[in-house]
């Protein structure tokens, strides 16, 4: 736990052992489209480390930024400005990826023992730790009862000394010893019950008894101190046959003693890792000469192909069907007649590429669709069968694996009665890179034609929430949210009373108080019940997104007004549990009580009565 706050991931931290380690983040959160906010800073941080860390990363272009503003007093608020059209989850990433907004630490925990260093995980340290503490108890409670047997030795002693008169035997002793031996003969026949033999010091104890005390002595008192001492005497004993439980209460209330205004500050979660390609702001451009076979940053003069980043790898075809993958460089031949350059996204499964090539000089003419997710970086692979003078006649890429229809025309021969059709690319399957393809006609091609767009033949994808890293993901980690097509949205809903749609990004970033996260269906009702702060009054309102680009408040904006519940069901239920005890509970279909509205209706209100709560039913189906 980290006096500065923030995230921590322990998922590597080897119990304090050598290798270990611990990523410590800053609390950032998105204030609005153009606003980042960091609220908690990452072990071993200040304001300025922080912010100067931010600059750096600004400058290198790792990151886009417009300004940043340090308003920090008793609470850390550093504020991050974006520019328009800079994603503000994407930044957040960039800013754990390229910045101090996430550190890592390397611990090794070590004692000192016979003067000696020995280095042990944190586990055993606990252990052994917890171990003193239990001997010392033991220790501590053996004292304790030691000294309580003592004192009702002593006050039985006390008790039978005074009760019995035995000080009455000492009147005709004229010596030390006389006075001894007359003490110790009156107690013996009273002492059977003692736990350890009368010694000659507890008699002198006795003869040093006040007279005062002696004439004052009350038996009933007297009775009731030796009683008390037994159940001392009977709770330390059970403490010390118990003494776990013991030593676990003393912890417990050395927790409650101290423990108020030490609570935790840095939240444990475990992290997803970010891929910097990902998240890198794109600093720089690349230029491309198709006909030299050259690309790279520094050739301004030629064909301007996109902006990218110094660390991103470029994926680039050729007339002659070969394809590499390059990093990203000042210039770099990469072999003439190139057809097709790209950013490369390493495990993209979804960018399908269809292409019709000859085979060699004079062969067959095949076609294919395929994907690329991953081969090494500069190495030439042939995606025709591999005979020479093999030539790419037609090639598109496709980010959503869409399949288009083209015209293939043949040159004209006598023989030849058709020469030319349509190929509908949405009719063949998805092979791998290696696949020679399908044979479209083993006769000259004299040029291909695009004809009309298609759709994507991919399947839609499938999208998980996995609630502890706060992420979205297509590894079935967590909650399964739905089968999503490119044009699909998800309906995101907090405890403040926001309601939005976006499209699934794997890179989103979700609020600790988001309620509701789904598959958005633009036409399902989604029905509520809010209190308006201002007219003190609880309101039923059902309503359909409007406009799915836009953030709404679906709540009064007066203070005091709250989102009660919220239910995305057709036909929700909910009862209503009034303040006054002669009011029976009230069920409330929602679907009767009040019709769809616009998204900025206050609603109908629920009831003139005060409500206790409100409590959400099973809907009807």
């Amino acid at each position: 736990d980290f006096l500065t706050g923030g995230i921590a991931d322990v998922t590597n931290y080897n119990d304090g052992l050598r290798g270990g380690k611990v990523r410590a983040r800053a609390r950032i959160s998105q204030q609005d489209k153009n606003t980042l906010v960091i609220t908690e800073l990452p072990f071993g941080n200040t304001t300025n480390t922080l912010i100067n860390s931010i600059l750096k990363a600004n400058e290198k272009g790792k990151i886009k930024i417009k300004k940043i503003e340090d308003n920090t007093a008793a609470e850390v608020e550093i504020l991050i400005h974006l520019p328009n059209g800079i994603s503000p989850d994407k930044t957040i990433d960039a800013l754990y990826s390229f910045t101090n907004c996430e550190t890592s630490i390397s611990p090794l925990s070590c004692i000192i023992e016979n003067n000696k260093p020995i280095f042990i995980g944190v586990t055993e340290m606990l252990k052994r730790s917890t171990n003193h503490t239990v001997d010392l108890s033991r220790m501590e409670l053996e004292i304790q009862l030691n000294e309580l047997e003592e004192q009702w030795h002593f006050a039985s002693l006390e008790r039978i000394f005074i009760e019995n008169r035995i000080y009455r035997d000492i009147e005709e002793e004229e010596t030390w010893q006389g006075v001894i031996k007359a003490i110790d003969k009156g107690l013996k026949p009273h002492i059977k019950h003692l736990k350890r033999k009368v010694t000659e010091e507890d008699i002198v104890r006795l003869t040093e008894i006040r007279i005062k005390k002696i004439s004052k002595f009350d038996i009933d008192k007297a009775k009731q101190h030796i009683e008390s001492l037994e159940d001392k005497i009977a709770q330390v004993k059970h403490h010390l046959d118990n003494l776990v439980d013991y030593v676990i209460d003393y912890f417990k209330n050395l927790k409650k003693k101290y423990g108020k205004g030490r609570e935790r500050k840095t939240e444990i979660r475990t992290f997803e890792d970010i891929v910097a390609t990902k998240v890198v702001m794109r600093n720089a451009k690349i230029y491309i000469n198709r006909e030299e076979g050259f690309i790279g940053t520094s050739l301004r003069k030629d064909e301007f192909l996109g902006d990218c980043s110094d660390i991103d790898d470029i994926i680039i075809f050729r007339n002659d069907g070969k394809m590499m993958i390059t990093k990203v460089a000042s210039k770099t031949f990469v072999g003439k007649g190139i057809i097709h350059a790209a950013i490369f996204k390493k495990g993209d499964k979804r960018t399908i590429y269809n292409m019709i090539y000859r085979d060699g000089k004079a062969g067959k003419t095949f076609m294919k669709r395929f994907y690329v997710s991953g081969v090494s970086r500069d190495k030439e692979y042939d995606l025709t069968a591999g005979n020479k003078d093999s030539k790419v006649l037609y090639f598109t890429a496709n980010p959503n694996g869409q399949a288009e229809i083209v015209t293939l025309y043949l040159r004209a021969l006598s023989s030849l009665k058709k020469l030319k059709w349509d190929i509908d690319f949405s009719e063949l399957a998805i092979k791998g890179r290696g696949s020679r393809g399908n044979t479209v006609t083993k006769f000259n091609v004299k040029k291909i034609e695009f004809k009309e767009a298609g759709k994507s033949t991919l399947k839609p994808r499938k999208i998980w929430f996995d609630e502890i890293v706060q992420r979205l993901n297509v590894d079935q980690r967590g909650e399964l949210l739905g089968e999503f097509t490119p044009e699909d949205r998800l309906l995101i809903i907090n405890q403040k009373g926001f309601v939005k749609t976006i499209t699934p990004e794997l890179t989103t970033h979700f609020d600790n108080d988001m309620i509701v996260l789904e598959k958005w269906i633009p036409n399902k009702p989604i029905s509520a019940i809010h209190f308006d702060g201002e007219k003190q009054r609880y309101y039923v309102k059902r309503f359909i997104i409007e406009n799915p680009n836009k953030e709404e408040l679906i709540i009064s904006t007066s203070e005091k007004s709250f989102l009660e519940i919220i239910s995305t069901d057709y036909r929700p239920m909910a009862e209503i549990v009034y303040s006054k005890r002669s009011l029976e509970n009230e069920n409330i279909n929602f679907e009767e009580f009040i019709s769809i509205k616009g998204i900025k209706a206050i609603g109908n209100q629920l009831t003139s009565e005060k409500i206790k709560q409100v409590n959400l039913l099973e809907s009807l189906p």
